[in-house]
């Protein structure tokens, strides 16, 4: 299937509801109003009861339960707020996807979306773009395994969703890979210009004529979650660290092994990139 033909399968792309809609358009703006996107997410229970479950999970280590969207918007701010959205809408979305565990991967996906947010702090990038762009860079996949099973089922029974080389293989055989794929959802539904080039870049952010900084953050949090995903030992880590993605950020092999990401350092090198 060609990737225009893909993007514009019926069932494979879901329909963004007018809530959703509006909420990105409002939390897209310069200075969004907390007020405004409360109210639109109190409008939807489905959304609301996700984005509660959300907030009140481990993962975002909050002090005291939240009981509202109001509480959410001021106690985890629009960063945090535009991501849980974004989650809870393709959470209910992406129900059932043939060939994919979801679990897996959404606990992938959401690990891809704190490593980015944590490189991002640190190159002075935006955090909620990197954190958003990190929760929905592998979105691609599902959509390829909804609209075209028959075709992708034998690519997984030899290179697994998650695997490293994933990418490699969907170019080999269909001309284009999952990056590609979500970058045309994400420019679908009207996501910042930034994610949509870091989505289509990720794989090759420095490439010919690409420079794109988040694209190789998305590229570098996605091997090491994908390496705790098929428990890379210390050997594996090694022999497949992205060294020339790393060093343009200014991370080399000996600032990330053994370390979590958020104890990686840089290079003296960075100056000169975020300057």
């Amino acid at each position: 299937m060609q990737l225009e033909a893909l993007l514009n399968f019926p069932r494979a792309l879901p329909a963004m509801s007018r809530t959703v809609s509006d909420l990105l358009a409002e939390m897209n703006k310069d200075d969004p109003n907390p007020k405004r996107v409360s109210d639109l997410i109190s409008q939807d229970p489905s959304l609301t009861t996700r984005v509660l479950r959300l907030s009140n999970s481990a993962f975002f280590r909050v002090s005291r339960k939240i009981g509202s969207a109001e509480e959410a918007v001021a106690m985890l701010g629009m960063t945090h707020v535009r991501s849980l959205v974004m989650a809870a809408a393709l959470g209910s979305s992406f129900k059932n996807v043939p060939g994919v565990n979801l679990p897996q991967f959404w606990r992938y996906s959401l690990r891809v979306a704190d490593i980015s947010k944590s490189l991002s702090g640190l190159l002075r990038q935006n955090e909620s773009n990197a954190f958003t762009a990190g929760l929905i860079h592998a979105i691609g996949d599902l959509i390829m395994h909804i609209a075209m099973p028959d075709l992708i089922a034998p690519l997984d029974m030899g290179t697994p969703p998650l695997d490293l080389n994933r990418a490699r293989a969907e170019m080999s055989v269909f001309g284009y890979s999952y990056a590609q794929v979500g970058a045309g959802m994400a420019e679908k539904w009207q996501f910042p210009t930034t994610i949509v080039s870091a989505l289509n870049n990720q794989i090759s952010p420095f490439d010919d004529e690409a420079y794109d900084p988040l694209g190789g953050v998305l590229h570098i949090a996605s091997w090491r979650a994908r390496a705790e995903e098929i428990q890379l030992d210390e050997n594996g880590l090694v022999a497949t660290f992205p060294d020339l993605v790393g060093l343009s950020l200014g991370l080399d092999l000996d600032s990330v092994l053994g370390k979590d990401p958020s104890e990686w350092s840089f290079s003296q090198a960075l100056g000169a990139f975020i300057d």
